[in-house]
C-alpha cells in the first residue's frame, strides 16, 4: 500500500489545512466515520462532502477576483462529480447522466474524496500541493484495504466522466455585448465603466434544463409604462448612497446580500440534521446545478433584453421618454453596481433557485439555514423559504442596483428553474 504510506506521511499538515477552512469543527462534530458499503451497514457520514466542497472557493479563486456567479460553476461541478462518486456506491438516488456502478464493498468517503480531489487538481494543477494534503487528511480516515482502492478508483472515474460531459460547455468563451448608448440600453457604469466581461455565462451550456430560452421570461415594461416609472422612483428612494429612506435594517440587509456563504451554510445545515454521506452530496448537487441553471437563464436574459440599470436610467431619466421619472444625474447607489445588465437580478434569480431545491428536497417550506457573509461572518437565520426569497429581492433595490422587476421575476424564474429540474434530477430510486 505505497500510497497509504505516502499519504499518512503529509497527514499532520493536510489538517492544518482543513482546521484553515474553519470545517474542522463540522468534521469534529460529526457521527463516527465507516468505510461507505465496503462491508459496514452503518451510516457513512457527510463530513468529508462538506470538506472538499469548503476546498473549492480557495481552489478556484486564491486571489479572490473571480465572480460569485464564475465561482458556481465549479460549485456545481465539483459537488456533481461527488454525487455520481457516492451514489454509485450508496444507491438511494438517481446518478447524474451516468449508468456506471461501484461494487458495494468501495468506500463511498473513500471516493467522494477522489472525485473532489481529481476534478480539481486536473483543473487548477497549481493547487496540487495544498489538494494532496487535504487529499491524504481524508483517506487517513478510511481504513486501509480494498474497500478504500475501490472507491478511490471510482471516484476519479466520477471525475474524469464529469469533465467528459462539460468539455466545451462554453466556459469563459469570449461573448461580445457591445455598449450602445441608447435609452434603457444596458452600457457600463460608474465608477469603473467595466465592460459585460461575464457574458459567457448565458451561453453556458446548462447543467440540468434543455435551454434557458425555455424559460426566458417576458420582456421588462416599457421605459414609458407606469411600472417602470414606480420601479425607478422606488430604486431612487431607498437604494441612493445619500439620502435614502431606508432604515438601518434596511441598509443592512442591501449589505448582507453580497457574497454569502452558501456552501457552508448547506454543510452546517447537513451535519445539524444528520444528513448521512448520500443525503449531503445530494444536498449540495442539487443545490448548486439548480443555481447554476438560474445564473445561465439569469444572463441568458440579461444578453437578450439588455436593460440599463437603475445608475444610468435615472441619470438620463430625462431621455426615456416617460413623463413619471426625472433626470437625476448626480445619483449614486449604495453598493457598487456589478458589471452586467438589470433584468434578470442573478442574486434573486439563484435565491429562488436555492429555496426552490431546499423545499423540493425537504418537502417542507422550512430550510433552517444559518447564513453568513464571507469577510464579516454577519450571520443570519432563514427558517423558511419565503423568508430568504423576500430578503434577497428587497436587498438588490435598498442597495440601489435593481429594479423590483428584475428581482422579483428573477426570483419567480429561478424557482422554475428548480422544480422542473427537481422533477427530473436527483431522484430516489430502489437499489
Amino acid at each position: 500500500m505505497r500510497r497509504r504510506r505516502a499519504g499518512r506521511s503529509v497527514t499532520r499538515a493536510a489538517a492544518g489545512v482543513a482546521a484553515a477552512t474553519g470545517l474542522a469543527a463540522l468534521v469534529a462534530a460529526a457521527p463516527p466515520v465507516h468505510a461507505g458499503r465496503g462491508g459496514s451497514s452503518a451510516p457513512v457520514s457527510g463530513a468529508v462532502v462538506t470538506e472538499w466542497m469548503g476546498a473549492v472557493t480557495g481552489t478556484v479563486d486564491e486571489e479572490g477576483g473571480v465572480t460569485t456567479p464564475e465561482e458556481l460553476v465549479w460549485h456545481a461541478l465539483v459537488s456533481t462529480a461527488v454525487y455520481n462518486a457516492v451514489v454509485g456506491i450508496e444507491g438511494r438516488y438517481e446518478p447524474y447522466r451516468w449508468g456506471a456502478r461501484a461494487p458495494r464493498t468501495a468506500s463511498s468517503e473513500a471516493a467522494a474524496a477522489a472525485a473532489a480531489h481529481r476534478l480539481l487538481r486536473l483543473s487548477f494543477p497549481a493547487a496540487a500541493p495544498r489538494l494532496r494534503a487535504r487529499y491524504a487528511a481524508s483517506l487517513a480516515r478510511v481504513p486501509d484495504g480494498r474497500a478504500e482502492d475501490e472507491g478511490v478508483a471510482f471516484g476519479e472515474r466520477a471525475a474524469d466522466h464529469l469533465l467528459a460531459l462539460r468539455a466545451g460547455d462554453g466556459r469563459g468563451t469570449r461573448v461580445p455585448f457591445p455598449a450602445r448608448p441608447a435609452p434603457g440600453v444596458w452600457r457600463p457604469t460608474p465608477p469603473d465603466h467595466q465592460a459585460f466581461t461575464t457574458a459567457w455565462l448565458g451561453r453556458l451550456r446548462p447543467m440540468l434544463i434543455d435551454s434557458p430560452h425555455h424559460f426566458r421570461p417576458p420582456a421588462p415594461p416599457p421605459l414609458t409604462s407606469v411600472r417602470y416609472a414606480r420601479d425607478l422612483a422606488e430604486v431612487r428612494a431607498f437604494g441612493a448612497k445619500e439620502g435614502s429612506v431606508r432604515t438601518p435594517w434596511q441598509t443592512e440587509t442591501a449589505r448582507y446580500f453580497t457574497n454569502l456563504e452558501i456552501q457552508k451554510a448547506l454543510g452546517d445545515h447537513a451535519a445539524r440534521h444528520r444528513f448521512d454521506i448520500a443525503d449531503t452530496a445530494r444536498l449540495y448537487a442539487a443545490a448548486n446545478t439548480a443555481q447554476l441553471d438560474a445564473v445561465i437563464t439569469a444572463w441568458d436574459a440579461k444578453l437578450h433584453y439588455g436593460t440599463w440599470r437603475p445608475v444610468t436610467a435615472l441619470r438620463e431619466a430625462d431621455r426615456d421618454g416617460n413623463p413619471g421619472t426625472r433626470a437625476d444625474p448626480d445619483w449614486e447607489p449604495l453598493l457598487s453596481t456589478p458589471a452586467h445588465p438589470d433584468y434578470l437580478s442573478g442574486h434573486a434569480t439563484s435565491g429562488g433557485a436555492l429555496t426552490r431545491t431546499l423545499t423540493g428536497l425537504f418537502g417542507t417550506s422550512r430550510i433552517d439555514l444559518f447564513l453568513s457573509v464571507k469577510g464579516t461572518g454577519a450571520t443570519r437565520h432563514y427558517r423558511h423559504a419565503h423568508e430568504y426569497n423576500r430578503d434577497v429581492v428587497n436587498a438588490r433595490v435598498w442597495g440601489g442596483i435593481h429594479t423590483r422587476t428584475a428581482d422579483t421575476v428573477g426570483n419567480a424564474t429561478g424557482q422554475r428553474v428548480a422544480a422542473w429540474a427537481l422533477e427530473r434530477y436527483f431522484r430516489p430510486v430502489d437499489r
